[in-house]
């Protein structure tokens, strides 16, 4: 419809600003009104951004990049520095292959012998003491005990005398039995096996 054919007459609504627009048509955009939003991002932001990692930095909340997270413990070094030396070493013997040596075998410990031949001496001038200390060994089982007077100069203490080191698990026992301490290697003494030269009462 045309204005001429306007049936209606024109009123205070129909006056158009002579500053407004006509038509689809707008007056051209400035320059800046195109580019300022660019300028917002390409220089704003960064601005804010330095400004926030260096506030963060001063109070010290800046993460730290590789620190280990929260609730996980960060490794600890050696306290001396020390280095091991043998650390990634491998036994020159175990990298060719070679058996490790096994340990040699333990000889088991020696045995009494109750069979030995083994003479009670009474010195200590207490009648029966031989007989009685004989009967104890033949108790404990030795099989060739024999009792008899000392002669000659007896010894200070009470001895137990052994023919050789052979013999010593034998006449520890021997002395354990009659109550004797002293325990020695003297063939001439011993005899053929085990010599216990009484110079007081074991039981007294």
């Amino acid at each position: 419809m045309s204005k001429a054919d306007y049936p209606y007459p024109e009123d205070e609504f129909d006056a158009i600003s002579p500053d407004a627009p006509t038509g689809v048509h707008r007056a051209p955009r400035s320059a800046w009104s195109r580019w300022w939003p660019f300028v917002v991002v390409l220089v704003v932001v960064p601005v804010l951004a330095y400004g926030a990692v260096a506030y963060l930095s001063r109070t010290g909340d800046l993460p730290v990049v590789g620190s280990p997270t929260q609730g996980q413990d960060a490794p600890v070094a050696p306290d001396d520095g020390a280095v091991d030396e043998g650390a990634g070493e491998e036994d020159p013997a175990l990298a060719e292959g070679e058996p490790t040596p096994e340990a040699e075998p333990t000889a088991p410990a020696a045995e009494p012998v109750l069979t030995t031949p083994v003479a009670v001496l009474n010195g200590a001038r207490v009648g029966g003491l031989a007989g009685r200390v004989a009967d104890e060994l033949e108790a404990a089982g030795f099989t060739a005990v024999s009792p008899d007077n000392a002669t000659g100069t007896p010894p200070a203490t009470s001895v137990v005398y052994m023919a050789g080191e052979d013999l010593r698990a034998t006449a520890e026992l021997v002395a354990t039995t009659v109550g004797v301490t002293t325990v020695e290697v003297n063939p001439a003494q011993a005899g053929p096996g085990i010599t216990v030269l009484l110079v007081t009462d074991p039981d007294a």
